[in-house]
């Protein structure tokens, strides 16, 4: 959340859609919450902010989703809106092996948050800002790690998604 402020205080994003993947073919989905559960915690972490969306618009597309696929569809269903993709330096360094990639980042512009030990080294051709947020070494992986281990993530995501983890028995 920290960093999603960052980015449409410190660019010219006017709103940042939080998309949420039914199924990242690069994670192990096993390890995660169903879609639905996911997408409601994300409307309870950015309700109160108004820059912010969530979106389920890869719920109805083929799975495992690809970005390149869901631009292309969002592309085709809001043809006067220019889509950007915000990534960590550690996601980017990945890229090469995202299905499409020399489309995706010829298409698309990129924004980069660097993360502590993945620096840039190679842009791939692709329109590339790098933001200078907030270094974190917070990662969606590490709060369900705490959360199965009983250790509380009060100040690691809003106090709403907090409250609804913990009143949920999520992840036990």
């Amino acid at each position: 959340m920290i960093i999603a402020n960052h980015i449409v205080e410190h660019s010219d994003i006017d709103k940042l859609w939080f998309v949420v993947s039914p199924h990242n073919p690069l994670k192990d989905s096993h390890s995660l919450l169903n879609e639905y559960d996911r997408l409601h915690l994300v409307k309870i972490a950015i309700d109160d902010n108004p820059k912010f969306r969530a979106s389920n618009i890869e719920f109805s597309l083929p799975k495992p989703s690809y970005t390149i696929d869901t631009l292309t569809y969002l592309a085709e269903k809001f043809p006067l809106e220019q889509f950007s993709i915000i990534m960590g330096s550690d996601s980017f360094q990945n890229i090469h092996r995202w299905k499409n990639y020399e489309l995706l980042v010829k298409r698309h512009p990129i924004i980069i948050y660097n993360r502590p030990g993945f620096e840039i080294e190679e842009t791939h051709g692709a329109k590339l800002t790098i933001l200078d947020a907030p270094m974190l070494n917070i990662s969606s992986t590490f709060i369900r790690n705490q959360v199965k281990l009983g250790k509380s993530i009060r100040y690691l995501v809003p106090d709403p998604v907090h409250n609804y983890i913990a009143d949920s028995n999520y992840f036990k």
